[in-house]
């Protein structure tokens, strides 16, 4: 009985989502980042006045930084690069490269 050839399965490696922290405009983002700032920089500096109850306020920084403030700085990177860069796919390999003319702007602007 003649051997039957074996194909060689190559396994597919799913892409991780990836996480969206940009906003739909820079001054959008911007103040957010001002409500989240403010929020935290206000809720320590009013401790002596107001007391520890003043502490609350800095989780509500949280939503208004979706997250840390380090996902805010990642979402304004995102924010500024929206529509200059664009992530390509092929065979698992990714890489940015610059965004066509007349490709997607940025989110909302149309």
């Amino acid at each position: 009985m003649p051997a039957t050839p074996v194909k060689a399965v190559t396994p597919v490696t799913p892409v991780p989502p990836v996480r969206d922290f940009a906003s739909a405009s820079v001054p959008r983002h911007l103040a957010r980042g001002a409500i989240g700032f403010g929020l935290i920089i206000g809720s320590i500096a009013l401790v002596p006045v107001a007391g520890p109850v003043t502490l609350l306020a800095a989780p509500l920084a949280l939503i208004a930084f979706r997250g840390c403030p380090t996902c805010w700085m990642v979402g304004l990177a995102q924010t500024v690069s929206r529509g200059r860069l664009e992530r390509q796919c092929v065979d698992g390999v990714c890489s940015l490269t610059k965004a066509h003319p007349g490709g997607h702007g940025p989110k909302g602007s149309r």
